[in-house]
């Protein structure tokens, strides 16, 4: 299927798509914004998860995250947007397992809110339903 014949999306469906978006963005923007002075909280957590109480290394997380944050929000990057918050994801996923962290609290965090996020850009980006058709 080519993007042309992508069915549009319903005002409904383009709404819920860019209340899902706006939900990641907003999460990733505090989680970017909070690892920049980088709060006491953000060192202490880093140290917990075995990184390096390191601000040089909360801050790269940071713009890291706000970047890709930034290409996901930007109609013509989002894919791209998409798939570096998706790596993103699988970091923050990898260190929870190497730590223990519980389960479906604090390792499949980062799955749920990739679910969301390409969830999102599926109802708003006509692009993604044709790569991803469920329907025909």
């Amino acid at each position: 299927m080519s993007i042309s014949e992508a069915e549009p999306a319903s005002k409904g469906a383009l709404w819920a798509g860019r209340a899902l978006s706006a939900v990641v963005v907003l999460f990733m923007i505090f989680d970017g914004v909070i690892k920049l002075p980088p709060l006491q909280i953000v060192t202490q957590t880093m140290t917990e998860l075995g990184w390096p109480a390191d601000v040089g290394t909360a801050r790269l997380i940071g713009i890291i995250g706000l970047i890709s944050t930034a290409l996901y929000a930007l109609p013509r990057t989002s894919v791209l947007g998409a798939i570096l918050l998706t790596a993103y994801m699988g970091g923050a996923i990898s260190t929870h397992v190497r730590i223990g962290n519980p389960l479906f609290s604090h390792t499949l965090f980062g799955v749920y809110l990739s679910v969301i996020l390409w969830g999102g850009l599926y109802l708003r980006d006509a692009r993604v339903r044709a790569l991803i058709p469920f329907s025909r």
